[in-house]
């Protein structure tokens, strides 16, 4: 009886993570379909029109668009299509798998919407807001744990066997394309695609990190029992105490460690200002929080 018992739970639990994970990779593919369907709206809409190469198979494609009449969408799926098997094979089979989704929607989505209409004929205003959804695409695409392809996975395979750094492959990468735009179209075109790839590149950390910024601060102070009572019960914060020794004089120290919203700030400063307005406090900015009291994903 016992052992029967001690079974169904565990049969349970199985079904109900297996549930979980189909419902993750669902939600993911809708997240990579969304994203890639907003990219290539933006695309359509403000870049294309514009001449606004901002990096990436992009931008590539709109500069052979540009010089031979060929359609974005096809040039994108050349380009990609042997990048995906490129990417399968030296970088293995799931991390290629991860970009075949957008590999495959991206440019059906560009060939769908390229007769939709032209926002804004302002190469600032289409470098802006062109920036703004790409990196909303992109950004939902990465939450999607995918991606689009192109230089991105070009990036991927000189990181794995040239030891440069990932970021710097990106820019690498993009920053090609843009220094072409500035050949092939004009020194001013590359300009307002140094735009659009910068605002892309701070949208995609706003889709991942979401606009509330938190705050930590670092407290040091011979009274910290009294702000650490003050911030518990009076700003309703919870705090973390960690051990601290003085570098110059060796002393033991309590370090009062606090998470907070941007608003809470100025009452932090304020209580320990008024228990002790000797306290030595460092207040720098987090990215991302996640726990109790703070978003959980």
């Amino acid at each position: 009886m016992a052992q029967a018992i001690t079974g169904k739970p565990k049969a349970r639990k199985h079904r109900k993570t297996g549930k979980r994970s189909k419902n993750e990779r669902v939600t993911n593919l809708i997240s990579i379909v969304v994203g890639a369907f907003v990219i290539a709206v933006s695309f359509n809409s403000f870049l294309l029109p514009n001449d606004i190469a901002s990096g990436g198979i992009n931008g590539l494609s709109i500069l052979i668009e540009h010089l031979y009449g060929f359609n974005p969408a096809f040039i994108q799926w050349a380009i990609n299509i042997p990048l995906f098997f490129a990417g399968m094979l030296l970088l293995g089979r799931r991390f290629a798998l991860q970009t075949l989704v957008g590999t495959i929607f991206l440019p059906l989505f560009v060939l769908l919407t390229s007769h939709w209409g032209v926002p804004t004929e302002n190469p600032l205003l289409a470098s802006i807001y062109g920036g703004i959804g790409v990196g909303l695409g992109l950004g939902l695409v990465f939450r999607g744990r995918g991606s689009t392809g192109g230089t991105a996975l070009i990036a991927q395979i000189l990181h794995r066997y040239t030891g440069m750094s990932l970021g710097l492959c990106i820019a690498l990468m993009d920053g090609l394309v843009i220094v072409a735009a500035g050949f092939l179209l004009s020194p001013e075109q590359a300009l307002y695609a140094l735009i659009g790839l910068f605002v892309t590149s701070k949208t995609i950390d706003i889709v991942q990190t979401g606009l509330a910024m938190s705050k930590v601060a670092f407290i040091i102070s011979s009274r910290s029992e009294e702000i650490a009572d003050a911030v518990l019960h009076d700003l309703d914060r919870g705090l973390t105490r960690l051990d601290g020794h003085g570098g110059y004089t060796g002393d033991n120290r309590t370090v009062l460690m606090v998470v907070l919203s941007q608003n809470e700030v100025p009452e932090l400063k304020r209580l320990v200002q008024t228990v002790d307005r000797d306290a030595f406090v460092i207040i720098s900015h987090t990215a991302e929080v996640l726990g109790q009291g703070f978003k959980l994903e």
